[in-house]
C-alpha cells in the first residue's frame, strides 16, 4: 500500500513546494489545450416534426487572456474547427457542420494573487461561425445551411500553480447557441445547440 501511495504523495508535495504563478494587473497568459464542445441532448425540431440531434466535438483550443486589474482578466479563446454530426431520429445520420466559435469573457479569479489553487468565474459573449456544411443519408444531394449565432457565454475554472509562469487549468463553459437551419435555402427550424464545453490547458504567463 505505502508503495502505491507513494507516487501520489511525490506528486502532492511537488505542486506544495511549487511557487504559485501570480495573476496581477498587466498580466497577460495563453493556454494552450483541449476541449470537447457537447451539445445539450435536445436540439429542437426541424420541419415541424423531425427532432434534431447534434453531436459532440473535440479540438485543440487556444486562450489569451490580459489582466486589467489584478485577478480580473479578460479573455478571448479560439480553437481549430469543430466538426459535429446531424442525426434525425429515425432518419439516422443526415449530415454534418464545422464551427469556430470565438468567445470574450470577462472573469475574476478568487484567491490571493499569487495563490496555489485559483477558481474562477467569468461570463462573456460567443459568436459561432457555421460553415462546410454536408449532406448525407435521407438528405444526400441537398442543400444545408446554419446560420451564425451570437449568444451570452458563462465560464468557470481552476487554476493550479505549476511555476511563476506557468499552471495547469481546468474549465468548463456554457455558451448559448441557436442556429436557424436552411435546407435548399429554405428555413426548417431552429438547431439549439447550447453545449458545454470542458476541458485542461496549460496557462503560461507572459
Amino acid at each position: 500500500m505505502i508503495r502505491k501511495l507513494a507516487p501520489i504523495a511525490a506528486a502532492v508535495a511537488l505542486f506544495v513546494a511549487a511557487p504559485a504563478m501570480a495573476q496581477s494587473k498587466g498580466d497577460f497568459t495563453v493556454g494552450i489545450g483541449v476541449h470537447n464542445v457537447a451539445p445539450k441532448s435536445d436540439n429542437g425540431t426541424l420541419a415541424g416534426t423531425l427532432d434534431v440531434e447534434v453531436g459532440d466535438s473535440v479540438r485543440p483550443t487556444v486562450t489569451g487572456e490580459y489582466f486589467v486589474a489584478d485577478n480580473l482578466g479578460i479573455e478571448l479563446i479560439a480553437a481549430f474547427p469543430f466538426k459535429h454530426d446531424i442525426d434525425i431520429k429515425g432518419l439516422g445520420r443526415v449530415g454534418s457542420t464545422k464551427h469556430l466559435p470565438p468567445t470574450l469573457s470577462v472573469q475574476y479569479h478568487f484567491g490571493a494573487t499569487d495563490a496555489k489553487i485559483k477558481p474562477f468565474l467569468g461570463a462573456g459573449v460567443n459568436y459561432t461561425w457555421f460553415f462546410s456544411e454536408d449532406t448525407t443519408g435521407a438528405l444526400a444531394g441537398n442543400e444545408l445551411r446554419l446560420d451564425n449565432s451570437w449568444g451570452l457565454a458563462a465560464h468557470g475554472g481552476i487554476d493550479f500553480a505549476l511555476s511563476p509562469k506557468s499552471a495547469i487549468r481546468v474549465d468548463v463553459r456554457w455558451i448559448d447557441i441557436d442556429s436557424e437551419v436552411r435546407l435548399n435555402q429554405a428555413k426548417i427550424g431552429t438547431a439549439n445547440i447550447d453545449p458545454l464545453v470542458y476541458g485542461a490547458a496549460y496557462v503560461m504567463k507572459f
